[in-house]
């Protein structure tokens, strides 16, 4: 090879190792954070890094640590907002962390379901399992595979057989909850998720156990499939909007819908009505009206939930479990009910 073709190569983590005057072994126990390292030496490979511009690639540092370097994620509903976020924000992660990420949807079709998932990504030789919005179906399913790697699982509640990383759930419904009642709404209605859905079944819970805490009348709550036109079709036509002052629809686009429903219905958001949603979509802010919603910090659940699992891989011992607060937003959508 020519000096000229060999100027254009990216330097390989042995070119750094000749550069600096040691193994190849020893640039990656720096790289890698080793704390058996002489300084001096530490110092001397950092400079061979920085006079080189070396970027340590995945497989090198895969070759060093005899790791693939790669997370399997598996997805429910990735075209939904926040599962497609969570994993959005894991592939961040993932990438600032010198990590590749392989993610599978899945879905009711047996040829996309856990078990196929979990085999598929296995075979591709991951480190690690990471679960994002499970249904409780999926998780069943999920407990009987072999895995042989960590696994985390995105869902609020801990679980005896795996680490788990959310966002509070609860602890957001019990917000939007208190806020409508803090405006003095008695009668308030819930627009559940499918309620097979994990996160979907913790916001319902925290708002029946709101209103039983306070002594308000707990109606069936109305179950949506995530859409607008969900909330659109019970905003326009369901029996029980008649009997209430405010909804806590279990997300964005719900609200969104409804919002739109309760217009065609004749009613006035939030003059005769108040909505409150959970997400805060990027748009949220510029509903008609701006949408008072429940933030969650999916960029926070993306590195924590990878923090959990590269020190599992690398044989620590993490918290089993961990959670995040979200935010109540308050905009325009909500008010005092109507005297």
């Amino acid at each position: 090879m020519s000096d000229q073709n060999r100027a254009w190569q990216r330097p390989s983590i042995y070119d750094v190792a000749a550069h600096a005057g040691v193994s190849h072994m020893t640039v990656s126990r720096v790289l890698n954070g080793h704390p058996n390292i002489r300084d001096s030496t530490r110092e001397r490979v950092m400079q061979a890094i920085d006079e080189m511009n070396y970027t340590r690639s995945s497989i090198a540092r895969a070759l060093a640590t005899r790791k693939a370097m790669r997370i399997g994620v598996m997805v429910d509903g990735p075209v939904e907002y926040g599962p497609n976020s969570t994993l959005r924000a894991l592939e961040r992660a993932a990438r600032d962390s010198g990590y590749s990420v392989s993610a599978f949807s899945i879905s009711d079709d047996p040829d996309l379901g856990v078990d196929v998932g979990v085999a598929d990504l296995m075979s591709q030789g991951v480190d690690a399992l990471c679960v994002i919005a499970p249904r409780s179906s999926s998780l069943d399913t999920l407990r009987e595979q072999p895995t042989r790697v960590p696994v985390l699982v995105v869902k609020a509640d801990p679980d005896p057989e795996m680490m788990t990383v959310a966002v509070d759930q609860r602890a957001g419904a019990h917000a939007a909850v208190a806020h409508l009642v803090d405006l003095g709404h008695r009668e308030i209605l819930h627009i559940s998720g499918p309620l097979d859905w994990l996160d979907a079944r913790a916001r319902h819970t925290a708002w029946e156990e709101d209103l039983a805490d306070r002594g308000l009348t707990i109606r069936d709550a109305l179950v949506g499939d995530w859409t607008s036109d969900a909330g659109f079709a019970i905003g326009r036509d369901a029996p029980a909007i008649d009997d209430v002052t405010a909804v806590f629809a279990s997300n964005d686009q719900m609200a969104l819908g409804l919002i739109h429903g309760l217009t065609k219905r004749g009613l006035r958001v939030p003059e005769d009505i108040s909505v409150v949603g959970f997400d805060d979509l990027p748009d949220a802010r510029h509903f008609l009206p701006p949408l008072t919603t429940v933030r969650q910090d999916f960029a926070e659940l993306g590195r924590l939930g990878l923090e959990l699992l590269v020190s599992r891989i690398a044989g620590e011992e993490p918290a089993d479990s961990a959670m995040i607060l979200p935010e109540l937003i308050v905009r325009e959508s909500t008010a005092p009910p109507r005297a």
